[in-house]
């Protein structure tokens, strides 16, 4: 009964998010493969602890005690159980993937664990379905190559941030179809929606390359939006 309410209580079926399907428009299709969903497990957390790869993520990222932070294609939870414990009781975290099972699972270790200031969501493959003006990070780790429609996903992605608020992406630096991004292209794709990029480190501990992008200007209309050119 308790998983049950908790999973009530985190997605709550209709979030109460506002519903931008019908001034959205055409958005661009993505000039490049996308690579199929394979695992909610990039690796595994104890090797990806030795690596403190989370640490260095999240001390890249700048996210700090007290901040809202968005964990997107959460899968099993890395992030989000890393991430609640380093913005602590003050701050809070929202975990989305995509994958109803995974979402279930995810809430299951979250009740598991007594993470209070954690909930869990269920997200669209073209919509993470996060409230408005809500996040100062939001994480996109070793999952960007796999969204199907990069443009009208980062269209819609945009509203959630805070007005410093950034997003932070992980991924390896190689073709997507291999599943990860080229720095060039991840920069293009975002800068196409009103994002510019404002860091980047190489990242071996966490298997290639981390970018932070914040949206500035006007959110552009999808219709013109011109879609990068993969050479």
């Amino acid at each position: 009964m308790a998983i049950i309410l908790l999973l009530a209580a985190c997605d709550g079926g209709q979030p109460r998010v506002p519903d931008h399907t019908q001034e959205a428009g055409p958005f661009p299709a993505a000039d490049r493969p996308v690579a199929k969903i394979s695992s909610p497990r990039w690796s595994t957390e104890e090797d990806r602890d030795r690596l403190n790869e989370a640490g260095e993520v999240m001390a890249k990222a700048g996210i700090k005690r007290g901040m809202t932070v968005a964990d997107i294609g959460a899968g099993e939870g890395y992030y989000t159980i890393r991430a609640a414990n380093r913005v602590g009781k003050t701050g809070r975290v929202l975990a989305e993937d995509i994958v109803a099972d995974v979402r279930d699972a995810l809430a299951v270790r979250v009740s598991r664990e007594r993470l209070e200031n954690v909930s869990v969501r269920l997200g669209t493959p073209n919509d993470p379905r996060l409230p408005d003006a809500s996040f100062d990070r939001v994480l996109m780790v070793h999952m960007y190559h796999e969204i199907a429609q990069p443009y009208e996903f980062l269209w819609r992605l945009r509203p959630s941030l805070k007005h410093d608020g950034l997003v932070i992406v992980v991924d390896a630096n190689r073709l997507t179809q291999n599943h990860g991004t080229p720095p060039a292209l991840l920069k293009c794709e975002f800068a196409a929606v009103g994002y510019t990029q404002v860091a980047r480190y190489d990242m071996p501990s966490a298997g290639g390359y981390l970018a932070a992008f914040r949206a500035e200007g006007p959110r552009p209309e999808p219709s013109a939006i011109k879609p990068c050119r993969v050479a």
